[in-house]
């Protein structure tokens, strides 16, 4: 699978205008980790995947599931999803995780075997009194990431985590772990792991007034197809890559 197709499809896709096609391509993407069909000569419909794991088992989280729009509404992507469903069986993979993008994709999946698992809540937050933090490199955040992780959570490493820095600031603090990135005025925290109180702080620290924080919860946001029996299901998944 040449790179340059893939950014082509992509580009139709999802547009580039934040330039996460090259981001992606130089940190998280393997040309081992995507299943494709083609029409007519042209790449119609991709996806990617990264590596993830979960109470010891091998777990696929599926990325950028895009069908171009030439050919879509003719079955493609649960064609797609059926090739990868039983490609990454033979590969000794667990399950598979994916984030959908709205109601209607939620939808979709669920017909394909796909339950909601886990869930997030996103906490507003004003700015509080400062309080100690620091910037912390890919593997230190990948590190305590595994200590503050509640109890099924999904680890995301390697690649997954070099995508993340190239995305996001990393801060470390007392009893609290975060990936953030800019909004404007405002500050988004993609994940804040521990003590969840700290936002208020938090933002007094690195200087917004205002901003909004994903942590563990139960409103539904990643879904969930085993490739195995057994009936198990992840705890918790909240670190996507939208």
């Amino acid at each position: 699978m040449e790179t340059s197709a893939l950014r082509t499809l992509w580009t139709e896709c999802f547009g580039n205008e934040d330039g996460w096609i090259d981001t992606f391509l130089k940190t998280a993407f393997d040309p081992s980790r995507v299943c494709a069909l083609s029409c007519e000569g042209r790449l119609a419909a991709a996806l990617s995947w990264m590596d993830a794991a979960c109470e010891g088992r091998k777990l696929a989280y599926l990325y950028a599931i895009g069908t171009h729009p030439d050919y879509r509404g003719q079955g493609l992507c649960r064609e797609l999803m059926g090739l990868t469903h039983e490609k990454l069986a033979g590969q000794g993979y667990a399950g598979c995780i994916l984030v959908p993008a709205d109601a209607g994709l939620r939808q979709m999946y669920g017909t394909m075997g796909y339950v909601n698992f886990g869930g997030i809540r996103e906490i507003p937050a004003r700015a509080g009194k400062a309080i100690p933090l620091r910037q912390v490199i890919p593997e230190e955040y990948a590190a305590l990431r595994r200590a503050y992780l509640p109890k099924g959570g999904v680890v995301q490493e390697a690649g997954a985590i070099e995508y993340l820095a190239a995305c996001a600031d990393l801060y470390a603090g007392q009893d609290f772990l975060l990936a953030a990135v800019p909004e404007g005025e405002a500050l988004f925290g993609l994940e804040l792991l521990g003590d969840a109180a700290k936002a208020g702080g938090i933002l007094g620290a690195l200087g917004y007034e205002r901003g909004i924080f994903r942590a563990p919860g139960d409103s539904p946001f990643a879904m969930f197809r085993p490739l195995t029996e057994g009936g198990w299901t992840p705890g918790y998944f909240g670190l996507a890559f939208e």
